[in-house]
């Protein structure tokens, strides 16, 4: 999915420790307001040290953006949560492959190659 809209507000950085016990988990929450009349707020979710950091490091409140995302649902003690899971953020006002508002992925063109029969006319 596919929302594009400002944003409003960047919430602190929330940590934990994996339930196995081998380490720790980071993530982060922003908001997005889109220019729709209704349901027009947003709570995504960053999640992992590289994309918290990627985010906070491209990203500021008050940024145009486009926001690629999956929704997900957990149950937890008989309640359900659902997240809404950030995995693409660009700029609103960048090209379509750049991604984060900042480093440009390019893709090399495929050399096209004529075949020998192939006539001038």
């Amino acid at each position: 999915m596919e929302i594009k809209g400002k944003i409003t507000k960047i919430l602190d950085p929330v940590t934990g420790e994996k339930k196995d016990g081998s380490g720790s988990w980071v993530k982060q929450n922003f908001l997005v307001e889109t220019e729709e009349k209704y349901n027009n707020l947003f709570c995504f979710e960053v999640f992992g040290d590289e994309k918290v950091q990627n985010f906070q490091k491209y990203n500021k409140e008050g940024q145009e953006v486009n926001v690629e995302f999956n929704v997900s649902t957990n149950e937890f003690k008989g309640n359900y949560y659902t997240s809404l899971s950030a995995w693409k953020i660009m700029s609103a006002t960048a090209p379509k492959d750049e991604k984060y508002s900042g480093k440009k992925e390019y893709t090399e063109p495929l050399a096209q190659e004529s075949e020998p029969w192939d006539l001038p006319f």
